[in-house]
């Protein structure tokens, strides 16, 4: 089946694409929805620029659509590009959607307008679990952003692993963050995982912070070569 990856670079987009892959999906690309509006509704904003990278490092085509992420109208963008996509024989859309019957429904909704199959492979899952898979598949993820009482400045750039997981769970009896972040507490960027030919190296961030939220910005990063083929003589 062909298809493509409403993709941001994070952590559950990535894990849809997995997913995909593992269907042994045709993916035609990566489609990425960049947004000029910080507060777009629907589309993930921060470093959404390292797409790119991710792209390269999976030697995945990439689709880059800007939109205006006026909530709703957003919507329109989404729905032209999936239209013409269709058009090239795309049969399908995969989403990263765990609990957000917001975004959910409407991705569904374009989808059986315009007779695409969608597919959201990790829907209801339960999150503390679906944490500790990321890890334990080999994925490296780092936190891009925060925006919840309990995830100070120290969070940002934060590697995700099984310490860190329970660090959330803890977070989560105490001030009710999502352990997944599917609240919109916090944002991810994955720099590594088992469909990387070459990984993520982030060589320069500014932590841009406001009052109780901020931003990991990457404006360096680099790829690197994972395995080294070279034979000792």
């Amino acid at each position: 089946m062909k298809s493509v990856i409403l993709y941001s670079g994070g952590k559950d987009s990535t894990m849809a694409l997995y997913h995909a892959m593992k269907n042994y999906d045709d993916i035609y690309a990566l489609l990425s929805m960049v947004s000029r509006n910080k507060e777009s509704y629907m589309f993930h904003v921060p470093n959404i620029h390292m797409v790119d990278y991710c792209s390269a490092a999976m030697e995945i085509p990439t689709i880059d659509i800007a939109t205006d992420g006026i909530k709703e109208k957003e919507l329109d963008d989404l729905e032209a590009s999936l239209s013409r996509l269709k058009e090239k024989g795309v049969e399908a859309v995969y989403s990263g959607a765990l609990e957000s019957t917001y975004q959910r429904t409407r991705i569904d909704n374009i989808c059986q307008k315009l007779g695409l199959k969608s597919i959201s492979p990790l829907w209801h899952t339960d999150p503390v679990e679906y944490m500790h898979t990321i890890v334990d598949e080999g994925f490296t993820v780092i936190i891009t952003s925060v925006s919840a009482y309990g995830l100070d400045k120290k969070w940002l750039g934060r590697t995700i692993t099984h310490e860190v997981i329970d660090e959330l769970v803890e977070l989560n009896k105490k001030y009710g963050i999502h352990p997944a972040f599917e609240g919109g507490e916090a944002e991810t960027l994955v720099l590594d995982g088992p469909m990387y030919d070459r990984r993520i190296v982030v060589d320069d961030a500014k932590i841009e912070w406001d009052v109780d939220s901020g931003v990991y910005n990457i404006t360096k990063a680099h790829l690197e070569e994972k395995y080294d083929y070279s034979i000792d003589e």
